[in-house]
């Protein structure tokens, strides 16, 4: 069984640095970079003005989303001892995305905007997710997204003297696959626009609602989580979209 030294951080003028916090900083960073530069190569379809106010749009729904189904997820924290600091730093990606995503919407319905623009942003989101999922590899358990305990060959003590799924490392490798997906599809198929993202919103969803059934999180409904229950919701809403579009076709 592999022995690291968890939470793992770096070193910097004699101060502490987690892991988690530099690679989430790195997630943001990057991820923006990638997005301004395939934004630069390919004909955005929405003005400045509209794809700042997008952009501002998910910002916000992300931080609220985030937080509020952390808040869910961890309802026995809150309840026994609620604080407000627990609240703000709680977070989760499915959150996050489910939140910007119907910021985004309203915000578009308040502009009249009924182009769809997730396009734009699914593979600078990969991008980061992969990289903030670097952050929680290396804070082990209490990051709170190491999986239940195992014995397959590459579980190792992440941090509680316990072999557990590498479950942020195996979302590392699903995204990675997701990546190569995706990018096949556009190269190779004529989709409308927007349909990169409703694939993303679909395969990630699923990933995740599989994927917490190896995590040691507390059942909300039906013995599934918040996040899992919120990933049901969006592959029943994606799955109404496309099965519409299914019989418009024939």
């Amino acid at each position: 069984m592999i022995q690291l030294e968890f939470p793992i951080g770096f070193i910097l003028n004699e101060h502490f640095i987690p892991a988690h916090l530099l690679f989430e900083i790195l997630a943001f960073w990057i991820g923006g970079a990638y997005y301004y530069k395939i934004r630069k190569q390919q004909k955005d379809i929405f003005t400045a003005s509209q794809r700042l106010t997008l952009l501002l749009s998910a910002a916000i729904g992300a931080l609220l989303g985030s937080r509020l189904l952390a808040a869910i997820e961890h309802y026995e924290l809150l309840a026994n001892d609620f604080s407000w600091i627990l609240f703000t730093q709680s977070k989760t990606i499915v959150g996050g995305i489910i939140g910007g995503w119907i910021a985004v919407e309203i915000a578009k319905k308040i502009l009249k905007i009924k182009k769809s623009s997730g396009d734009l942003f699914t593979f600078p989101l990969i991008l980061g997710i992969m990289i903030g999922r670097i952050g929680c590899a290396l804070t082990g358990v209490s990051d709170g997204t190491a999986g239940i305990a195992s014995n397959l060959p590459w579980a190792f003590d992440q941090g509680d003297g316990i072999a557990r799924h590498p479950t942020a490392i195996y979302e590392m490798l699903f995204l990675g696959i997701l990546w190569i997906i995706l990018s096949f599809l556009k190269r190779n198929y004529t989709l409308k626009n927007g349909d990169i993202f409703k694939f993303f919103m679909i395969g990630y969803s699923l990933w995740r609602l599989l994927v917490e059934f190896i995590k040691p999180v507390p059942d909300l409904l039906w013995e599934l989580s918040a996040i899992q229950i919120a990933c049901v919701c969006v592959l029943g809403y994606y799955g109404h979209i496309f099965t519409k579009r299914f019989y418009k076709l024939t």
